[in-house]
């Protein structure tokens, strides 16, 4: 998303575009030329995006391309998986080693119907409504500093609570335990650090200001873009790279939620693309399919640029300093300061915006993403795809 003047856009944009547009024209020329050999298959997707799963997944070139076509397979079997369970559906994730879906059912009679569909079954004893219920009685309660959040984990078939491992023993959140694990359905892990967001002070030259606060593009919409919640409260102002007038807040939730929407101003346009920022080339958006748990995705922001990592866990409550923000996906990814906003994608569709987190990307971290679906749906907007 870029001003027309002073020229700023990437190579890689321009490149990205222009093979879209070369491959509508060619499309159209086809009608009349003769036929060409068969093409060989095109790769799942950029050489960039491979490069950073190999540096932060250990994956050969090879074996990355191999994981993004079985992550696509897994997606479009979860959602048939899903609605062929019923309400024995316990959740699902994609398993890397047998690079197949896996899904939990509460009745075995489920499994002949959802094997065919080419997934794994693992028996469970809960259903996902009901852990999903039980999460929505935990955010119900006032969560002390010391818990980092909680989720529902199809793996561990439980709603998990994370705490920070040196308050664990603190009355507060022994108190804030008991009240949980009356549920029945819960269970306790420790994180490292607290979640903090990621929006940082002013640093010239970077995507977008509001106020004093520098934040990260998060996808393109037709007529703005989504970004994070913290970043700005509705009717601010925005100014982009340069400093100029880019757009306005139109709509913004935070806590409770971590999302927004910018609309821009003429001077200014919306692209599919994610930007690289050097690291990869820039990516094409083509749709929002939402990766499965254990899914590989990747993350671009403005400070740290591009990392990958896998999915975590989905509908995590996230109990940051300023209040609790729901149904966030939390992820093995790094960030920092200033990459709020930024885009997650898993191949080449759009997942969500960066909120926040624990650590850094010199010696690791977790990060949570606002998923897009649910942006474009409060706001009715439609994304920008190629």
């Amino acid at each position: 998303m870029k001003r027309s003047t002073p020229a700023r856009r990437s190579t890689s944009v321009g490149a990205a575009l222009g093979a879209l547009l070369l491959t509508v024209g060619l499309g159209a020329a086809a009608a009349t030329a003769a036929p060409l050999p068969e093409p060989a298959a095109p790769p799942s997707a950029s050489a960039g995006l491979l490069d950073a799963m190999r540096q932060d997944l250990g994956l050969t070139a090879a074996q990355a391309e191999e994981r993004l076509r079985a992550e696509k397979a897994a997606t479009e079997v979860e959602r048939t998986a899903r609605q062929r369970a019923g309400a024995a559906y316990g959740g699902s994730w994609f398993d890397p080693s047998a690079g197949r879906l896996v899904v939990a059912v509460t009745d075995r009679a489920k499994e002949p119907e959802l094997r065919a569909l080419g997934a794994d079954i693992r028996l469970v004893r809960h259903s996902a409504a009901a852990l999903d219920r039980a999460k929505a009685r935990l955010d119900g309660l006032r969560a002390p500093a010391g818990v980092a959040g909680w989720h529902v984990d199809p793996k561990a078939n439980a709603v998990v609570v994370d705490v920070v491992r040196d308050a664990r023993r603190t009355p507060a959140v022994l108190a804030f335990l008991d009240r949980a694990r009356a549920t029945g359905l819960v269970t306790v892990a420790e994180t490292a650090e607290a979640p903090r967001t990621y929006a940082a002070g002013t640093v010239g030259g970077d995507p977008y200001y509001t106020g004093n606060v520098r934040c990260s593009i998060g996808f393109s919409v037709h007529g703005g873009f989504v970004t994070a919640g913290h970043c700005g409260r509705a009717g601010a102002a925005v100014r982009g790279w340069d400093g100029s007038a880019m757009g306005t807040f139109q709509g913004s939730s935070f806590p409770g939620d971590d999302y927004a929407y910018v609309s821009i101003h003429s001077g200014w346009w919306t692209v599919p693309v994610v930007l690289g920022w050097g690291t990869v080339p820039d990516q094409l958006v083509r749709g929002s399919a939402e990766a499965p748990v254990g899914a590989s995705i990747c993350r671009s922001g403005s400070t740290t640029r591009w990392h990958c990592g896998t999915v975590l866990a989905k509908n995590q409550t996230v109990n940051y300093s300023q209040g609790a923000v729901y149904q966030m996906t939390k992820t093995s990814v790094c960030a920092e300061g200033g990459d709020s906003g930024g885009s997650f994608l898993s191949g080449d569709q759009a997942q969500g915006v960066t909120s926040g987190g624990w650590g850094n990307c010199s010696t690791g971290g977790e990060t949570w993403f606002q998923p897009v679906n649910e942006i474009l749906a409060r706001y009715g907007l439609r994304l920008h795809t190629a």
